[in-house]
């Protein structure tokens, strides 16, 4: 395989880091009006003669999602030419460059038109798909030259049946995280792990059920992935990239959680906030991993 497709791949898909992580900076630094009711331009100049904080987080997230986006699309042409004949090839393809364009859409209609909370949390679930697309295209670029343990794995469907589930709920997870952003409940709570406050039996308004729906919601992702870890090590020692993988989302798992509880004790620290915003992102890199290597693995009931 031609090294400049790797290099590209590996560059485009850190470069989608980038695009997500400054999204979230975005929103966590209030910056998606910096430019104004004004998309792609700020404030329908090409170089806006007053330049504020906001307006130059915003626009960098605006330069950086725009050459994200050619990069894409150079690499979807580029994998179908060279790897074409690979099952995964063209899907990975087609999904990386449609949610990422979907992505761009979503933020400039909230920038021209504005949109509430709920349809913002999708912005960034949104990003994450195209990035684990990115990620698992990837993989396949490395896959030729050097083939992973993906064909010897033999996984039943009590594991299989983990993995597919824990990867639709961690989205769930993800939507909620980004809602409780979107709707600015990030310190409504500020006692951790619960929502004592004033000690009501249960959340008082809107904004604390978004909170505590996110920590419930964390909470029970993290005891299934330590569920699943321990079955692993139990059950799958010898198959090493389940036993190494699901050891590496449970410490993803708990980076986040961990993260998530700073957040509440620092008063919403912007680098943790952004380092909670990665852990979820590796974690659902490494869980989408999982998805293609189950879709490839000889089942055995």
């Amino acid at each position: 395989m031609r090294r400049s497709l790797k290099w590209f791949a590996v560059a485009t898909t850190i470069g989608m880091f980038f695009v997500l992580i400054g999204g979230a900076l975005v929103s966590k630094t209030g910056s998606g009006m910096g430019c104004g009711r004004s998309w792609p331009l700020c404030h329908g100049q090409v170089l806006p003669q007053h330049i504020t904080p906001e307006l130059i987080i915003e626009l960098a997230h605006r330069i950086v999602s725009g050459t994200e986006g050619v990069m894409v699309l150079i690499l979807s042409i580029w994998t179908w030419k060279e790897i074409g004949y690979i099952r995964e090839t063209k899907f990975l393809s087609f999904l990386s460059f449609f949610f990422l364009i979907l992505q761009g859409l979503i933020g400039a209609a909230a920038v021209l038109w504005g949109q509430s909370g709920f349809v913002l949390a999708l912005h960034f679930g949104i990003s994450l798909i195209s990035f684990a697309s990115l990620f698992l295209l990837t993989l396949l670029i490395f896959e030729v030259d050097r083939k992973f343990e993906a064909d010897q794995l033999v996984i039943d469907k009590r594991m299989g049946r983990h993995i597919v589930f824990v990867s639709i709920y961690s989205y769930i997870v993800i939507y909620t995280g980004a809602l409780v952003r979107h709707t600015k409940a990030s310190l409504v709570c500020r006692d951790w792990p619960l929502c004592i406050n004033n000690s009501p039996v249960l959340p008082e308004n809107i904004y604390e059920w978004v909170q505590m729906g996110h920590r419930a919601a964390a909470g029970l992702i993290f005891i299934w992935i330590a569920y699943i870890t321990g079955m692993t090590i139990k059950h799958y020692r010898h198959q090493k990239v389940l036993y190494w993988g699901w050891i590496i989302a449970l410490c993803l798992v708990s980076l986040q959680v961990v993260a998530g509880a700073l957040i509440i004790f620092t008063k919403l620290n912007l680098y943790i906030a952004l380092l909670h915003a990665f852990f979820i992102t590796c974690l659902f890199g490494v869980l989408s991993y999982f998805l293609l290597l189950y879709s490839r693995s000889k089942k055995s009931s």
